[in-house]
């Protein structure tokens, strides 16, 4: 269950049309990079609590992007590889999204749906699901803080920073959620 949470889950908190499109753009402008770069960005912290996407799925999408004139390719090396980097067209199509959050939040949650059929087990093997979810989300807080540190390094208020610290609030309701469900089991 807690891989639900930190792994490969196919729920998107934000079903928005085009999201990846401006997760790409919103990555390459902080930074070139090529398709295998931009695909591990994604799985790191804190990025991966923005977006999920794997390379099968930024490949493509990259050559759509650099023949819309979103982002050009400023490097090829070995074996093809392409490096990537954000157009003026890209930065103002990135800005103009970023601007017009959509009207409603719609949030659908694998782990969500699965805490509501939980009465279908027994409490023992509750206590199984939910004990990874307590020990892990302590592990990724720590993972989190220790990038919070890497955030706050410079002297102005770092935008990471706000991303940074809204997945350690999240990730610190998770912690305390498992803890208090536990703790209800126990009673």
């Amino acid at each position: 269950m807690a891989k639900l949470l930190y792994g490969r889950c196919e729920d998107n908190l934000l079903k928005v049309s085009g999201a990846l499109r401006h997760a790409l753009l919103g990555s390459l402008s902080q930074e070139r990079a090529s398709g295998y770069e931009l695909a591990r960005r994604f799985e790191r912290t804190p990025w991966r609590y923005a977006w999920h996407a794997q390379y099968s799925q930024i490949r493509p999408e990259l050559g759509r992007m650099a023949i819309d004139g979103l982002i050009t390719v400023v490097a090829t090396g070995a074996r093809h590889r392409r490096t990537y980097s954000i157009t003026r067209s890209g930065l103002t199509e990135l800005q103009r999204w970023v601007r017009n959050p959509p009207a409603a939040f719609g949030a659908r949650s694998e782990f969500v749906l699965r805490l509501f059929l939980l009465s279908t087990l027994d409490a023992a093997d509750v206590r199984i699901l939910l004990t990874p979810v307590a020990d892990d989300s302590a592990q990724e807080l720590e993972r989190l803080r220790a990038a919070m540190a890497t955030a706050n390094a410079g002297p102005r208020l770092s935008f990471d920073r706000l991303a940074t610290e809204f997945s350690i609030r999240s990730v610190q309701a998770l912690h305390d959620w498992a803890m208090w469900a536990l703790a209800e089991l126990d009673r």
